[in-house]
């Protein structure tokens, strides 16, 4: 008897650990299998037949909903109808079955994209099928429509004729969180609502084999609801889309209102990382790293989903990475959290990578490792985090004089070098021989860019496209404007030509006019005929392309000579040689500039 309760209480505790957001130390690292309309690259025979491959790198993959939608094309899953039904436009249910178990047989998860949020109806805007399979039954109230929320757009006068005769109005309760105009929201406390989707999420699990659940749009509800349907499936990974206007502050406000009994039954995807990291890799903001983020939240970071893209924000301009791709994902991979790569991102860059994900499985980073430093330095950024094996540097940007000793080279593109400490077996890195389908261009600046001693001033690699058209400087910051105070500035200097790109040089001299401005950031862009770069920070002598500062052009004396903007005796400012402004008179040992001239403390 001492035995069966012995095994009873473990099995218990199996079950509470697994309902319990996302596992604790965790190594893995996901894949998003689709982006937006991958009906090819995403069939379930074409993901099964990669098996082999994806395994060596990926513990979990996300795929999208794959309930039928009434179609079985140019449909992503989004508009759900059928909830036991699984053919779709990736394929049969047959194929869903096999590439799910062939994933297993290879310790891989497939984790199901699980639309609760709202639904679709069957044959007009309301009617939700009822449906019975391998002994599971959904069952729906379609005379008075008490699971759809009652301040749904249908319930508009507008809108009635369109989807019930005689013009009844759905009778749920209001719903408790945002709405949804694409179909009908459901109403999360209806008790037939709550029991169909805790049987719906039991047949993905048990019947269909999925892993986990990725949920779609949970702003649109209240995440109390999350963790009631966590705690009955309970699903080992659980991961929300909570994509508000919120920050950092809105997703541990969802992550924690997922609580049951003290406990967070779901992690999140860290949205304000990707921010932070479009700031930072698109405008060489590199400060912005360093930005509050759940990866960087030791209280948090268990709960961190980290990406670069997803297949929303790839196809929308301003929320794509545009450039830097794989130091971005050197990023991710470094950090603490679960990253989840992008299935175009891999397709594009997989011999990059690879060794990267390899790097960080051998030094043993979790999502919860500790950071040991995360600081801008120069015109770039250094981040190490310690793993279980070995310490993990990356090294991004433009940064200079970085002491890698103790440290291996173990993989490096575009903007970045990634190390890990010494006695870190990284073998298995150079046995790698993937060649990446896409190459991110590399840069050495042109030796016909030269600083001049005590001269502010910036240069710009025009891309082609932007032809010999002359191209405008617009400088700034909270005191003052340097390019004579009307966009788009002043022109630049053309400097020279370098793999048929034109470089173009902006130099401010202390007896040009200056405009008083009251603007609470500082930076540096620029433009020509309709095109211009994103609001980038100034370094004095960077060398800037259209996705960023690259790196700083040295003096001829080996120092980079970075002074006050205006090295009048007005500026009472202290500067460090890399043109940022300091608090006050530093105390540190270094090269410091103040009005004008250089200082060794």
């Amino acid at each position: 008897m001492k035995q069966f309760f012995t095994s009873l209480l473990m099995c218990f505790v199996s079950l509470t650990t697994m309902a319990q957001g996302w596992p604790a130390n965790y190594s893995g690292v996901m894949l998003q299998g689709f982006y937006w309309d991958s009906y090819t690259d995403t069939k379930w025979t074409n993901l099964e037949s990669q098996a082999d491959e994806l395994s060596q790198f990926f513990n979990l993959i996300w795929v999208p909903q794959s309930g039928y939608c009434n179609t079985l094309s140019n449909q992503m899953g989004y508009s759900d109808i059928w909830w036991l039904d699984h053919k779709s436009a990736f394929g049969t249910e047959d194929q869903l079955r096999a590439m799910i178990a062939t994933f297993k047989a290879k310790n891989v998860g497939i984790i199901e994209d699980v639309v609760i949020n709202h639904k679709k109806g069957n044959t007009s805007w309301c009617d939700f099928p009822n449906e019975s399979k391998n002994g599971y039954t959904l069952t729906w109230d379609n005379t008075n429509f008490s699971g759809i929320c009652q301040d749904d757009e249908c319930n508009n006068a507008s809108n009635l004729s369109k989807w019930s005769t005689g013009g009844k109005k759905t009778t749920g309760a209001k719903d408790t969180g945002i709405n949804f105009d694409g179909c009908r929201d459901l109403d999360h406390t209806n008790a037939t609502v709550q029991q169909n989707i805790k049987t719906y999420l039991d047949f993905l699990l048990k019947d269909l084999g999925y892993t986990g659940f990725r949920y779609d749009m949970v702003g649109g509800y209240s995440p109390t609801y999350t963790g009631i349907y966590n705690t009955s499936a309970k699903p080992e990974f659980s991961v929300g889309e909570y994509w508000m206007s919120d920050g950092k502050a809105g997703l541990v406000n969802w992550i924690n209102g997922t609580k049951v009994e003290n406990v967070i039954q779901s992690a999140a995807f860290d949205f304000t990382m990707k921010w932070n990291i479009n700031n930072a890799f698109e405008n060489s903001n590199w400060a912005s790293l360093n930005s509050e983020a759940l990866a960087n939240d030791a209280s948090y970071s268990r709960y961190a989903v980290t990406f670069v893209d997803n297949h929303d924000t790839y196809r929308e301009t301003n929320n794509k990475l545009d450039a830097n791709v794989c130091a971005a994902n050197a990023y991710i991979l470094t950090m603490p959290g679960t990253p989840c790569l992008f299935l175009p991102h891999w397709m594009d860059y997989k011999g990059s990578l690879k060794k990267m994900i390899t790097v960080r499985k051998a030094a043993g980073i979790t999502n919860q490792s500790t950071i040991l430093e995360s600081s801008v330095k120069g015109a770039g950024y250094v981040v190490k985090v310690q793993g279980t094996n070995g310490t993990v540097m990356l090294i991004l940007g433009g940064s200079q004089g970085v002491d890698t000793s103790g440290f291996q080279l173990a993989v490096e593109g575009r903007k970045y070098k990634m190390y890990v400490s010494d006695g870190v077996d990284i073998s298995a890195v150079s046995a790698i021989t993937d060649v990446d389908a896409k190459t991110e261009a590399t840069t050495t600046i042109p030796s016909f860019c030269t600083v001049e001693e005590g001269e502010t001033c910036a240069f710009f690699e025009a891309p082609v496209s932007w032809g010999s058209t002359t191209v405008n400087c617009w400088r700034w910051d909270t005191q003052y404007n340097y390019t004579g105070g009307s966009w788009p500035g002043v022109a630049c200097t053309k400097v020279g030509v370098v793999n048929g790109k034109n470089v173009w040089k902006w130099t401010y001299k202390v007896s040009e006019r200056k405009t008083v401005t009251g603007n609470t950031n500082e930076g540096i862009i620029f433009s020509a005929s309709g095109k211009q770069t994103g609001d980038m920070m100034f370094v004095n002598g960077g060398y800037y392309q259209e996705d960023g500062l690259w790196d700083t052009v040295g003096s001829p004396t080996g120092i980079q000579m970075v002074k006050a903007t205006d090295n009048s005796s007005a500026d009472t400012y202290w500067y460090d040689l890399y043109g940022r402004r300091l608090p006050g008179e530093p105390t540190a040992k270094g090269i410091y500039i103040y009005q004008g001239k250089k200082y060794v403390k």
